[in-house]
């Protein structure tokens, strides 16, 4: 079916109505995309931010009469953003399988010397490698960016055989299924979102690790390990994997540190380079540190817990 592409520029201040005027017109899809290379790097908790120059693109059927529409649009700037300048372009799309478009952009990804991870519809390239299934879709997290490609790596590297491993901040629970196929014994998965806690689940599922990964909120999690009767798969892990952001991780560093037992091992990420220090200097108490690693402007924190604290 053919299709059709209206594109306009916009601010981050006016493209939320605006994407709700695209969708009341019939927009199949409301995509938006920054339009000026401004990079959004630690949002705060809790909220979506926008670029200061947004692009918006409407995906609409080739029936919708777009003289119309765009009538209507010119329409609602006038009434509802008066300053807003209406600058819009469309687009033919040519009628093409858009989902095997879509499929094809995925590729099997190798991290480390034995880690692949690959969509549920390819082949591992190599016989002998552990293969990560992992299709694009509920919650962020398929390897693609720094962060996650350096704990993956980081993962590949270890020897995981009989470990407990906690993947605090899970995701799409990419690192907590990683650490169970190259070994752990058990692993924790816990997320505040709802939906990520869906996503893992249901990787978790596609990768056969439901006797292995074990999914919880915060709030669940802290109520069972003070729960003496309480059914965790393990108290203290040897290691624990956080890959959020380094506000989260400086207020979780008591929360963090009480999870991993002494001798056992700590990796943080999603800190951008400057922020390493910082970081750093928050668990130092009870920490031992190795030199960061980097990656595009991230940073990957790996440290070891002391048996013995510093006076």
């Amino acid at each position: 079916m053919p299709w059709l592409k209206l594109i306009l520029e916009t601010t981050d201040a006016d493209a939320p109505p605006i994407e709700d005027c695209l969708i009341a017109l019939g927009a199949a899809a409301v995509t938006l995309t920054d339009s000026a290379d401004q990079p959004l790097f630690e949002p705060p908790l809790g909220t979506t931010p926008l670029w200061s120059q947004t692009r918006i693109e409407g995906l609409f059927d080739s029936s919708v009469d777009m003289d119309v529409a765009t009538n209507v649009l010119q329409h609602y700037f006038n009434r509802e953003l008066p300053n807003a300048k209406l600058n819009y372009k469309i687009e033919a799309l040519e009628d093409r399988d858009w989902e095997k478009v879509w499929m094809d952009d995925f590729k099997p990804m190798c991290f480390g010397t034995r880690l692949w991870i690959c969509p549920s519809w390819i082949q591992t390239p190599k016989d002998n490698a552990v293969t990560l299934k992992l299709d694009p879709g509920l919650a962020f997290g398929t390897g693609t960016h720094p962060t996650t490609a350096m704990c993956l790596e980081w993962l590949d590297s270890q020897a995981l055989d009989g470990k407990h491993v906690i993947d605090y901040g899970c995701g799409s629970g990419v690192l907590g299924i990683a650490a169970g196929l190259l070994g752990s014994e058990q692993v924790i998965a816990i997320d505040n979102d709802p939906q990520a806690l869906i996503a893992s689940k249901d990787n978790c599922i596609k990768n056969q690790l439901q006797d292995k990964l074990h999914t919880y909120s915060p709030e669940r999690f802290q109520q069972q390990l003070h729960d003496k009767t309480s059914a965790l798969p393990f108290i203290e892990a040897d290691i624990l994997i956080a890959n959020i952001l380094a506000g989260p991780l400086l207020e979780l560093a008591g929360t963090l540190t009480a999870l991993v037992k002494p001798g056992g091992k700590l990796v943080l990420s999603g800190i951008l380079d400057h922020q390493a220090e910082e970081v750093m200097a928050a668990y130092a108490s009870e920490w031992q540190f190795y030199p960061p690693q980097q990656k595009a402007g991230w940073c990957r924190l790996e440290a070891q817990r002391k048996t013995k604290i510093d006076p």
